[in-house]
C-alpha cells in the first residue's frame, strides 16, 4: 500500500566538487560530478553513455513537511500552479514546447520534497533546462488560473476522500504519527485549501525555493553539455538566495495503539499496521529495514506471505512496504481478508514477527533476501530518471553518498545482526494497528 506522494558538466562559473570514486559494485557507472553555482546552489550530473535520453530533475525541500498549519495542502497546490505559466511562459506553453522537442514532463509532491522532471532527447536538453527552471522558479500565480486550479485540487481531494482504502490509510497515519506532519494529508484540508490566496502561495514559494534548499540533477546522454551549462548559468537558479533560516526536522515517533473503523464502500476488510524505522540519513539502519521487510513480505517464499496466504489461506494478499523518509521511515503492513478473520490474521502476523529469532535464518533464505534488496536497488538505476532521482536525493539532503553506498552498507549486514538490530523494530507492541471493515 503506497503512501501518496499525491529527472553538466563543468561551468566556468562553478566550482567542481567530486562526489565519489568510481563504483566497483555498479560496473559501467562512473562517479557523478557535483558542482555549485556562485550562490551555493548545487547541480549534480552523471553521463550515461548508453542512454538515449537526458533526464532533467529539479528537487526542492518544499514538501508538506514544511507547511505551517495554515498552509495545509499548499505544497501540492503550488506544484499544480507551476504548470499554469511563468514570467515568459503562458499556461500550457511549457508542455507544448517540451512535447515539440519530443520530451515528456511530470512532477510529484511528497512529505519531504517536491520534484519536477523532464525526459528529453539530448538535442533539446539545454532548452528543457531553461524552460523547466523558469517555470518552477518564476511561477506567475495568476489569480484567475489560481481559482481554476483550486477546483482541480479540491476535486482531487474529493476523489481521495471517496476511496475507502485511502481513508483507512490516512486514519492510520493520523493515529500513528499524531501531530507530526507525516500524519497530515499531503493533499491538504478542505477548509485551508479554500482559504489559500496567490499571496499565501507566493510567500510559501519565496520562503522555501532557495539556493540551499534546491538541487538540479541531470543524467543520461550529457556528452558535450556546454549548452546545458550556459542554460543553468543564465537561469533563475543562479540568482536564488539562501534560506533566511533553517529549522531542524521534527523527529518522527509512531504512537502504538489500535483502532477499528467501519467504512462505506470498502470491498474487503483489511488489517493495517504501522511502525517507525530509521530515517533516511541512517543508511545502515535503512538497509537493515529493507532486508527485514523483504524477508517478511517480498515474494511467495517470504515469511508472512508463505504463512498467511500460502499455508493458512487467511488473506487475499499481504504486503509490507518500507517508506524511507527524512524525519523517520515508516513500515506499512496491509493484510486483506475476511472481517471475521482479522483477529486471527493479527495473531498470526504477531507470531511470525515474534518467532523470527527462533532458529535464526536458513542460509538460502538469507541469500535470497540479500539478492532481492541488492538487485532492487540496481534495477532502479537502469534508467536516466532513476539515476537522477537518487543523485538529487543524496545532494538535496546532504547525505554525501556515492551511488554504490547502499550496496556497501548492505554488505555490512549478516543474519545475526539483522535479528539482533532490526527485528526488534517491528515488535508488535511498537505498532499502530487499524482494523478497517466494510460498513
Amino acid at each position: 500500500m503506497e503512501l501518496q506522494p499525491a529527472e553538466c558538466g563543468s561551468c566556468h562559473a562553478c566550482s567542481a566538487l567530486p562526489l565519489a570514486s568510481p563504483q566497483p559494485r555498479l560496473p559501467g557507472l562512473r562517479a557523478p560530478s557535483l558542482e555549485r553555482l556562485p550562490n551555493g546552489c548545487p547541480t549534480v550530473s552523471l553521463e550515461l553513455s548508453e542512454s538515449p535520453l537526458v533526464c532533467v530533475d529539479f528537487w526542492c525541500r518544499a514538501g508538506s513537511l514544511f507547511e505551517t498549519e495554515h498552509e495545509s495542502g499548499i505544497a501540492h497546490f503550488l506544484e499544480h500552479m507551476v504548470f499554469k505559466g511563468s514570467r515568459n511562459l503562458g499556461a500550457g506553453e511549457f508542455d507544448r514546447r517540451i512535447e515539440a522537442l519530443g520530451g515528456s514532463s511530470n512532477a510529484a509532491t511528497g512529505f519531504d520534497d517536491v520534484h519536477y522532471h523532464v525526459l528529453i532527447e539530448p538535442a533539446g536538453a539545454a532548452e528543457a533546462v531553461a524552460l523547466l527552471l523558469e517555470l518552477v522558479l518564476e511561477p506567475r500565480l495568476d489569480p484567475a488560473d489560481f481559482e481554476m486550479e483550486r477546483q482541480v485540487v479540491l476535486e482531487e481531494l474529493a476523489q481521495s476522500e471517496d476511496q475507502p482504502e485511502e481513508l483507512a490509510l490516512q486514519q492510520l497515519l493520523s493515529d500513528g504519527c499524531g501531530d507530526h506532519p507525516y500524519g497530515q494529508p499531503i493533499l491538504g484540508r478542505r477548509d485551508r485549501l479554500l482559504a489559500h490566496t496567490p499571496a499565501t502561495m507566493a510567500a510559501f514559494q519565496h520562503r522555501l525555493y532557495r539556493a540551499d534548499r534546491c538541487v538540479l540533477a541531470l543524467s543520461g546522454a550529457l556528452a558535450g553539455g556546454g549548452a546545458i551549462e550556459e542554460a543553468i548559468a543564465a537561469s533563475p537558479l543562479a540568482t536564488l538566495r539562501p534560506a533566511e533560516r533553517t529549522a531542524p526536522l521534527p523527529p518522527l515517533r509512531v504512537h502504538p495503539g489500535q483502532r477499528r473503523i467501519a467504512l462505506p464502500r470498502l470491498e474487503s476488510a483489511r488489517l493495517l499496521m504501522l511502525w517507525e524505522l530509521p530515517p533516511a540519513s541512517d543508511l545502515h539502519g535503512v538497509m537493515g529495514a529493507d532486508l527485514l521487510t523483504s524477508l517478511l513480505a517480498e515474494g511467495r517464499r517470504s515469511r508472512l506471505v508463505h504463512r498467511l496466504r500460502e499455508q493458512l489461506r487467511l488473506v487475499e494478499s499481504i504486503d509490507l512496504d518500507l517508506h524511507v523518509m527524512e524525519c523517520g521511515s515508516l513500515a506499512l503492513l496491509e493484510a486483506i481478508g475476511a472481517a471475521e478473520d482479522l483477529p486471527q490474521i493479527r495473531l498470526e502476523i504477531e507470531a511470525v514477527l515474534l518467532g523470527l529469532g527462533d532458529g535464526g535464518l536458513e542460509p538460502e533464505e538469507w541469500l535470497r533476501t540479500n539478492r532481492l534488496v541488492a538487485n532492487g536497488y540496481r534495477f532502479g538505476l537502469e534508467s536516466a530518471g532513476g539515476v537522477a532521482g537518487v543523485l538529487a536525493g543524496n545532494v538535496l539532503w546532504n547525505h554525501g553518498r556515492s551511488l554504490d553506498a547502499p550496496l556497501a552498507a548492505l554488505e555490512q549486514w549478516d543474519a545475526p545482526a539483522l535479528l539482533r538490530e532490526s527485528v526488534p523494530l517491528l515488535a508488535p507492541d511498537r505498532a499502530m494497528v487499524l482494523e478497517a471493515v466494510p460498513a
